[in-house]
């Protein structure tokens, strides 16, 4: 049985908000490659982007996650949904690492705690994204609804 919604009418609206929080990632991570430019690859300096800190290190690795969202959001076929999930656990195991980390010598992707709360909503989104995107046959769809009905 599954547990998530299959076919949710919503599923469209969903795709499109994952795209959109690919794209963040991809600006935020672009415009941190330009203004840690010059700068040591995990600097753990003052340099912010959109009010986050960040550096060459995180930078890339923002641009790195947003582009395998697009890239999932663009082909689809429930390769979103794993892509949006796996990603969302991972991003919240990094945002709560980094908040553990925030005040010492290991901040090496040079996080503050705005940076930690955006990370954190955008994995709750991904989370969210991942688990109403799924398509499935009708039989899938059906055999969701009869056991949603009977919960």
């Amino acid at each position: 049985m599954a547990h998530t919604p299959v076919n949710h009418p919503a599923r469209p609206i969903y795709r499109a908000i994952g795209g959109l929080v690919g794209l963040y990632f991809v600006v935020f991570g672009g415009l941190g490659v330009i203004a840690s430019a010059g700068n040591d690859f995990f600097a753990q300096d003052d340099t912010k982007v959109l009010g986050q800190g960040t550096n060459m290190g995180f930078s890339l690795l923002s641009v790195l996650i947003g582009a395998v969202i697009l890239v999932g959001t663009a082909i689809g076929r429930n390769l979103d949904v794993v892509i949006n999930q796996w990603l969302a656990y991972t991003l919240m195991a990094v945002g709560l690492a980094a908040l553990a980390f925030l005040q010492t010598d290991a901040n090496v992707v040079n996080f503050s705690i705005m940076t930690v709360v955006v990370v954190l909503s955008l994995a709750l989104v991904l989370l969210m994204v991942g688990m109403y995107g799924k398509v499935g046959t009708d039989d899938e769809h059906e055999a969701w609804q009869k056991a949603r009905l009977v919960l």
